[in-house]
């Protein structure tokens, strides 16, 4: 009887420590992870068909409803990358196995060379902030459809994906018009501003602090102190990690900084955008956490 008594209290100690230290939305709760490809945000539209399109990842066997989501963007200087790149296959992983639902999406991309021409970076991203608004807005319609909760999207991506992501949550149609020289008529039409939980943005920057202004959506910055593609600091539109955090205090929006010191473009020593080291992993894996900790105290539980 003493024995039995014995394993009853152990093993209600040891559930209740996991379930203590394996927190949804916090811990990696889930090991297999499922992947629907080539899905559309914007269903019907077959200009740019491919430009819409989407993978959803699912947590495997998760029973759960009114999930929250995070809408993933991929980098590339607005002119590369997509949905499978191999960086995007590791954030929507990771977030998944802890519990979201993640998607990646494309967006449209400049057919010039929005790297060297600063006026076409801008022009390309308005469009791409129209596509991230318009997946928000396709998933906030179709939450019940997902098992996901509406008032609990995310929208996160790596460096061009996060400057539209920040763009996406904080400007207007038209101040990014405007600086864009985008035409009267095309802001007019544009999507407006979709709300949104949380802002992810790695290695992202933003065109004008004041923005931050517009809304009180909370931040969270990850950053390399030698990122020489996206500066942490940034001047003269374009603004980095470490004066938006400091603009966000400023402002009192909720946010979080973590910086790599010594680590470049996508925390490498040195930006390969093609490969990742185990090493870089590490420090992703690590930045995935501190994101999550932070996450967790605004949508978890």
């Amino acid at each position: 009887m003493l024995k039995s008594a014995l394993c009853c209290v152990l093993l209600c100690f040891t559930t209740t420590v996991h379930s203590q230290t394996m927190q949804r939305y916090r811990s990696s709760v889930f090991t297999d992870v499922t992947v629907e490809r080539n899905l559309s945000y914007h269903p019907g539209l077959v200009e740019y068909e491919k430009a819409y399109q989407f993978d959803l990842y699912q947590p495997k066997g998760d029973t759960a409803t009114k999930r929250p989501l995070i809408i993933w963007l991929h980098g590339g200087g607005f002119k590369y990358g997509s949905k499978t790149d191999h960086s995007m296959r590791f954030w929507n992983k990771l977030y998944t196995q802890k519990g979201y639902v993640c998607v990646s999406i494309n967006y449209r991309l400049s057919k010039y060379n929005p790297v060297s021409h600063f006026d076409e970076l801008l022009t390309s991203c308005f469009y791409a902030v129209q596509d991230a608004r318009t997946a928000i807005a396709y998933f906030r319609q179709n939450a019940a459809h997902y098992n996901i909760d509406p008032d609990k999207i995310i929208i996160g991506g790596i460096s061009a994906g996060a400057i539209t992501a920040l763009q996406a949550v904080y400007s207007t149609n038209e101040q990014l018009g405007e600086i864009a020289h985008i035409p009267e008529v095309e802001i007019k039409k544009a999507l407006p501003y979709q709300p949104v939980s949380a802002v992810i943005s790695y290695w992202g920057a933003i065109f004008n602090l004041e923005w931050l202004g517009n809304n009180n959506v909370p931040i969270v910055c990850v950053h390399g102190t030698r990122d020489r593609i996206v500066k942490v600091i940034g001047k003269s539109s374009f603004y980095g990690s470490i004066p938006i955090h400091a603009e966000a205090d400023k402002r009192h929006i909720p946010n979080t900084l973590k910086l790599y010191e010594g680590y470049g473009h996508e925390l490498q020593r040195h930006f390969n955008p093609l490969f990742a080291d185990p090493s870089t992993h590490k420090r992703w894996r690590d930045a995935g956490q501190f994101t999550a900790d932070f996450l967790y105290n605004i949508i978890g539980r």
